[in-house]
């Protein structure tokens, strides 16, 4: 695949799960020393597009497929949809920013296998207007895509001007232009590309051209080279020189660099422009800044006037400002003291779910923190009791979208994602790759299809999944049984005279919340790469309704199923039988018991992260050059390996492994040393092993969780060489000696007491800001709090605090003040790190690069 998967790690296992990375844009100290680390972040689903414009000809449909780019550079890829002019993706995505950029762009691509693939449209959307479309999904007219609009990087650049006495003594100026270097020109076929500029004086009757020299391979070409034009004619100008005009005017004079990538043979490629009017010398002798490049002249323009179609997003994008540990002790406290507050809906933590417009924005950060200092089970427990008072029928226990409910559906992704994979993951591979035809609703059977076979077929994808899962106890996470233990015990309390609620209420969870929505929905929880086709995927909907059912039918010891459609219910017949009930509950006491399991001695590692990369060849080629060569990586607990294809993965010999003990670095590895993007080395105790990835996205992820998962290692190094060791030298400090230390320091990682799944500042940090953006509800839960402890009547009408849960308005009112008490001492050093960065960050650096003048 060409693009990155979603998620970093095991712990990640939810598409949405912030972990910590390394800093995505440059780092500002505070007055007190501390490093703030800016991380953004975007999750989100491609959901569907519609209306695409078909082929001319008989042949109508496309086979299509969407990419995620940040500016040019792919990130991510869906699985491709055949035959449909409007393709159901349904694929959702997580990833961490790694880089600064313009534009975030969708592009909808059409699938061409003898030919390069076609770009059908765009949607593209500026980084600050994220913020408009964050957390709803939306419909996005597809623009058309125009190579001289394609465009990404920076320019730095420096204009003077200088005076000049001709041999006859008159006075002519003369504009110097250096064009000193690029940064982030995009990867031209997936390779970095060999760029050239072109620098040109331009006005109304002049277009004096010159050409930098081609740099090779490379994306951050320094050109340090200087142009001279004449901008100011002398008095022995004659009317045979190239321009037919006396005397110039430098204010409609400008400069305009033009990229390419030298293509030769082919084409060259536009990579971007900028233009300077030379009257930004007016004030002053000269003028230095870095510039954005942007389109061509007529590069947003088109003439083509068709509707390409529409692409349904729904996109959440987060940059967190996360202060040092210090500032977020009182809102840590204040949450994490959540589970002991009488009653439970005054606590912080409640109170951030009530107020939060998407009750999923409160979740994600508040289970990592409160699952980090284990006090996710008292507050699930508590908040969990509180939805029992209002359930009236055992039949419908925890089935709606709560916060108890919401709360232990990130829980089981977060911890749960290990068990997934060594219960469902072979079985689903086997299912998503064989495609044995299990339709059986006569409506939908194709011509040919024998329903008798399919049911077969059908009943033995369930009856294998069935088995591994109620076998599979043992792998429960401990964190889930222990939760399970207390909704089974309250459950019991809410409905005495019910001997089977004991059993749903957990049911409830691990059956139709957890194993039946990763069995219809792989790629969310990282079993398969990509949404299933949709053959595939209508055998995965009729297993997990039958599976779901089976746990319900049993745990609730019903005699009949609860299917609408016939079909169903005929083939769920085969089931009904008094083993399935005794496996059943025997799962469900397994997992909900207190009782400390048996270990064997022996844990599995857990799987963390794979993906095809490449790698520099340890050996020599034939003609004794080193060269690249794709490979498998997998990382686990213990061990990273990699090979050269998956399915040579029994073959012993064709695996090459780094025991996680032995790695002393993980670290990037300059451009420069192979002229390849998105480069990072493995230093262990042989040599280093040096790997690129496919995007800048794929690489800040496995930097991130190698660097995790070796963190406590021993003999860690405290330095390292940011550059290779090629041809007998270190390229980065010269020194011929491949024994000798590194000459630049390692990368601060995370802190020691961090855990590999959870960074507990970047959660709290989260947390302050959605307070910070919900500060209006705040204030109306606070009044609703006032006016309910000074009027105890009976409520006749709905009123502005009729949505809020609260049972003690007093305890309530406290909790509330407190969080506004912290919130606003925190406001104050992130206003100060905002002024800070905006008086660094000069407009016209490298880090805030003036946007050029366009058409």
């Amino acid at each position: 695949m060409a693009a990155a998967e979603p998620a970093a790690a095991a712990a990640a296992a939810s598409s949405e799960a912030p972990v910590a990375t390394t800093t995505a844009e440059p780092k500002a100290g505070d007055e007190d020393g501390g490093e703030v680390r800016v991380l953004q972040s975007l999750r989100g689903k491609i959901c569907e597009a519609k209306n695409l414009l078909p082929y001319l000809g008989p042949n109508k449909m496309r086979d299509c497929f969407c990419t995620i780019n940040l500016d040019q550079e792919e990130v991510y890829r869906t699985q491709v949809v055949e035959k449909s002019l409007s393709p159901f993706f349904s694929e959702e995505f997580y990833f961490e920013i790694p880089r600064t950029f313009q534009y975030l762009s969708f592009y909808v691509y059409d699938k061409n296998v003898l030919q390069r693939d076609l770009r059908i449209g765009k949607v593209a959307i500026k980084k600050e207007d994220l913020c408009n479309h964050s957390g709803r999904e939306t419909w996005f007219s597809l623009q058309p895509v125009d190579s001289n609009s394609e465009v990404q990087g920076k320019v730095h650049l420096e204009l003077k001007l200088n005076e000049l006495i001709t041999e006859n003594g008159t006075v002519c100026q003369q504009l110097v232009v250096h064009i000193k270097a690029c940064h982030g020109l995009p990867l031209i076929n997936g390779q970095s590309c060999d760029p050239y500029a072109t620098v040109s004086l331009v006005g109304p009757s002049r277009n004096d051209q010159k050409k930098t020299k081609v740099k090779k391979k490379t994306s951050n070409p320094q050109f340090n080279e200087i142009f001279y034009f004449e901008v100011t004619r002398s008095s022995s100008y004659t009317r045979k020189s190239q321009f037919q005009v006396e005397e110039e005017d430098i204010e409609k004079l400008e400069i305009r660099i033009d990229l390419w990538n030298n293509g030769n043979l082919v084409q060259d490629v536009f990579l971007g422009e900028i233009k300077v009017p030379v009257n930004v010398l007016r004030n002053d002798s000269s003028h230095q800044a870095w510039y954005l490049l942007q389109p061509r002249d007529n590069g947003n323009k088109s003439s083509k006037t068709d509707d390409l179609g529409s692409l349904r997003l729904n996109i959440c994008y987060t940059e967190d400002y996360v202060l040092p540990s210090e500032y977020y002790g009182p809102l840590k406290t204040l949450l994490l003291k959540s589970p002991d507050v009488q009653p439970v809906s005054a606590s912080a933590a409640y109170i951030l779910g009530e107020i939060c417009r998407d009750k999923n924005d409160a979740v994600l950060p508040l289970v990592r923190l409160l699952l980090h200092r284990n006090k996710l089970v008292p507050f699930v427990t508590a908040v969990a009791e509180l939805d029992l008072k209002d359930t009236q029928d055992a039949n419908t226990i925890f089935r709606g979208n709560s916060l108890a409910t919401r709360c232990l559906d990130e829980m089981m992704k977060i911890v749960g994602g290990h068990y997934l994979k060594v219960t469902l993951k072979s079985i689903l591979d086997e299912i998503c790759e064989s495609s044995k035809p299990c339709e059986i609703d006569p409506i939908k059977l194709k011509e040919g299809d024998n329903v008798e076979n399919n049911k077969e077929n059908l009943r033995y994808y369930v009856d294998k999944l069935f088995s591994t899962i109620v076998q599979s106890s043992m792998s429960c996470p401990t964190v889930m049984c222990d939760i399970f233990y207390s909704l089974r015990q309250m459950a019991t309390q809410r409905f005495p005279n019910d001997p089977h609620v004991q059993y749903s209420a957990v049911s409830s969870f691990v059956f139709l919340r957890f194993f039946a929505v990763a069995v219809v929905s792989p790629h969310t929880f990282h079993l398969r790469p990509h949404h299933p086709d949709a053959q595939t995927i209508r055998t995965l909907t009729l297993i997990s309704k039958t599976i779901q059912t089976l746990g319900s039918w049993g745990s609730l010891s019903k005699c009949k199923s609860s299917f609408k459609e016939t079909f169903m219910c005929e083939f769920f017949k085969m089931f009904q039988e008094e083993g399935y009930i005794i496996a059943v509950k025997k799962f469900l006491d397994e997992i909900s018991s207190t009782e400390t399991k048996e270990s064997s001695g022996t844990s599995e590692p857990v799987h963390l992260k794979e993906g095809e990369m490449y790698k520099r060849a340890q050996g020599r080629t034939r003609i004794g050059k080193k060269n690249f060569k794709k490979r498998w990586f997998c990382l686990t607990s213990r061990e990273l390996t990699y090979h050269k294809q998956p399915e040579f993965i029994e073959r012993k010999d064709a695996i090459y492994t780094i025991p996680v003990k032995n790695i002393l670095a993980v670290e990037k590895l300059e451009e420069s040393s192979f002229n390849k993007k998105n480069m990072f080395q493995v230093i262990h105790t042989e040599k280093p092993l040096y790997v690129q990835a496919n995007n800048c996205v794929e690489a800040n992820e496995w930097i991130d969780v190698l660097c995790r998962v070796s963190r406590c290692n021993q003999n860690k190094l405290s330095c390292f060489h940011p550059s290779a060791y090629l041809n007998g030298i270190w390229l980065c400090c010269q020194e011929t000696s491949e024994n000798t230390p590194g000459c630049k320091p390692c990368t601060a990682g995370v802190p020691a007491d961090i855990q590999i799944d959870i960074d507990e500042d970047r959660e709290t940090e989260r947390i302050y800001s959605l307070f910070t953006l919900s500060l209006f509800k705040l204030q109306k839960m606070e009044e609703a709090c006032g006016t309910i402890a000074v009027y105890q009547g009976p409520q006749k009408e709905p009123d502005d605090y009729s949505s809020f849960v609260i049972e003690d308005s007093v305890t309530t009112f406290k909790t509330i003040q407190q969080i506004k008490s912290i919130t606003e001492k925190l406001d104050e050093p992130h206003e100060k790190y905002r002024k800070k960065r905006s008086s660094s960050a000069k407009y016209g650096s490298k880090e805030n690069p003036i946007v050029g003048k366009t058409s």
